[in-house]
C-alpha cells in the first residue's frame, strides 16, 4: 500500500485518544507507514462507540475509526523489558516515533528520547502534552492530566465562544484537534530537517499552547485597548457585517465586510437604502453602527429561505448557509472534494463513513486507503519485516509481551 508524498517515512505511533492519533492519521493519509502500537488494552477509546445495532463484535468504535485508519496494528506491553526490546528493535529504522502520554512516563519505562536518540540519531520524537514538555520549557502545570475541554478552557478559546457573557465549549474537539495538527506540522519540519543534516529531535507540543495560538486575536486586542475580550455571540467584536443571521428555515452566513462586498449585499437582498445611509458608508462606519445594522439585515434575512438566501448572494461576497449532517452528504462541493468517504465497518453489515482528506496533492495525492486496525492485527507481519522469526514471535506471545 504505497502512495504519497510521505511514502518512504516510518512512523511508530504509541498515542491514543483523539489528539495524538489525528496527529499521525495525518501522516498516514499522505501515505507515511504508520505502526500503531497499542498496550494489552488497547486504545483507551476503542470500546467508546458509537456502534451500529447490528455490530455485535465491537472491536473498531467509530471514534477510532474516525482518527485511526490507514494504520496498521501492533500489540505490545512496554511495561514487560521484551516489549520495550521489541520497541528499540523498531527504532532504528524508523523516522519518527510519537507519544501523547504525560511527561516522565517514557523515561519510567527506559524508554526516554534521550535513550531512543542513541539508537537512532536521526529520529524525530514528537510529544503532545497537555502542557507540553520540560525539556523545552518547564509549566507549573507540566503534571496536570489535559483533554479537549481543558485546552479550550485554559487557551482562552471557551472565554470568547458563546452568546454574550456565555462562555461556551466549541462543539468539535478543537482543544485535541488542533495541537494534533500543530504536531503534524511540526514533525514533518523536524523530518525535513532530519533529512538535510542527519540530526534528529524532539518536537513538544501543548495543547494549551495550541489553542492559544489560534486564539491570536484576543493577544493584540488586549495589547492595543487593554480591553479583555468576552463572548460576542454570533457577531465579530470589529467587523461588520460579519457573523450568523437567522434565515425562515435555518441560518446562514454573512462577511461583507469591504464596501463592494456590502453594496452587493444591500443590493441583492432589495436594501440599497443601506448603502445610501452615512452609518454604514464605510467599513469604519459600519463597525461603529454595528449593532442597529446586524439589527436590519436579521430582519431581511429572517424573511427568506436559505435556497433564497443563496440564490440571491451566495457567490457575490463570503456567503455559506449553516450546513449540518443534513445537508453535507448531498452537497456538490463535499462530494466533488471526496470530504466523506466509506470504510470497512467490522462487525456491521453496511461501511462507516468518515471525513476525507483535506491537504489535496496534485503530484503525490493523499487518501484513504483501509480502515484502523484491529488491536494487535499487523503484529506478526510488522515483526517479520523488523527480522524476527516465527519463533521468535510466538515466544515473545507467551511471554505476554505481544499482544
Amino acid at each position: 500500500m504505497s502512495f504519497g508524498a510521505l511514502s518512504d517515512v516510518k512512523v511508530l505511533d504509541l498515542t491514543q485518544m483523539l489528539s495524538g492519533p489525528f496527529a499521525t492519521q495525518m501522516l498516514a493519509d499522505q501515505g507515511a507507514q504508520v505502526i500503531k502500537i497499542e498496550p494489552p488494552r488497547g486504545d483507551m477509546i476503542r470500546p467508546a462507540g458509537p456502534f451500529r445495532a447490528d455490530d455485535k463484535q465491537k472491536t473498531h468504535g467509530a471514534y477510532f475509526q474516525s482518527v485511526n485508519r490507514n494504520k496498521r496494528g501492533l500489540c505490545l506491553d512496554l511495561k514487560t523489558e521484551a516489549g520495550r526490546d521489541v520497541l528499540l528493535k523498531l527504532v532504528e529504522d524508523a523516522d519518527i516515533l510519537v507519544e501523547n502520554f504525560r511527561a516522565g512516563v517514557m523515561k519510567k519505562l527506559g524508554i526516554s528520547y534521550e535513550v531512543l536518540a542513541k539508537i537512532n540519531p536521526k529520529l524525530v520524537y514528537g510529544a503532545l502534552r497537555g502542557f507540553g514538555d520540560p525539556r523545552t520549557a518547564k509549566s507549573p502545570y507540566v503534571d496536570w492530566p489535559a483533554f479537549d475541554v481543558t485546552a479550550q478552557a485554559m487557551g482562552g478559546m471557551i472565554g470568547i465562544t458563546g452568546p454574550k457573557g456565555e462562555p461556551t465549549k466549541i462543539g468539535p474537539g478543537v482543544g485535541d484537534i488542533i495541537p494534533g495538527m500543530m504536531l503534524s506540522f511540526g514533525i514533518v519540519s523536524a523530518l525535513h530537517h532530519a533529512r538535510r543534516t542527519g540530526e534528529g529531535q524532539f518536537v513538544d507540543v501543548a495543547m494549551m499552547d495550541s489553542v492559544l495560538a489560534v486564539c491570536e486575536r484576543i493577544i493584540y486586542q488586549n495589547s492595543i485597548s487593554g480591553m479583555v475580550p468576552v463572548p460576542e455571540g454570533n457577531f465579530h467584536p470589529f467587523l461588520c457585517p460579519f457573523g450568523v443571521f437567522p434565515a425562515k428555515d435555518g441560518s446562514i452566513t454573512i462577511a461583507a465586510t469591504n464596501d463592494l462586498f456590502f453594496k452587493n449585499l444591500a443590493e441583492n437582498l432589495g436594501a440599497p437604502e443601506l448603502i445610501q445611509d452615512e452609518r454604514y458608508a464605510n467599513q469604519m462606519a459600519r463597525i461603529q453602527n454595528k449593532d442597529t445594522l446586524n439589527a436590519r439585515l436579521c430582519e431581511i434575512t429572517c424573511q427568506l429561505t436559505k435556497a433564497e438566501l443563496t440564490e440571491k448572494i451566495g457567490g457575490l461576497l463570503p456567503y455559506g448557509p449553516v450546513m449540518t449532517m443534513a445537508d453535507l452528504p448531498t452537497d456538490p462541493h463535499v462530494k466533488a472534494r471526496n470530504m466523506i468517504v466509506d470504510i470497512e465497518q467490522p462487525g456491521s453489515a453496511k461501511p462507516l463513513s468518515v471525513a476525507g482528506v483535506p491537504v489535496k496533492m496534485t503530484k503525490t495525492p493523499g487518501a484513504v486507503k483501509m480502515r484502523s486496525p484491529g488491536k494487535g492485527e499487523h503484529s506478526d507481519e510488522i515483526l517479520k519485516e523488523a527480522g524476527y522469526s516465527a519463533a521468535q514471535i510466538d515466544e515473545l506471545r507467551t511471554s505476554g509481551a505481544l499482544g
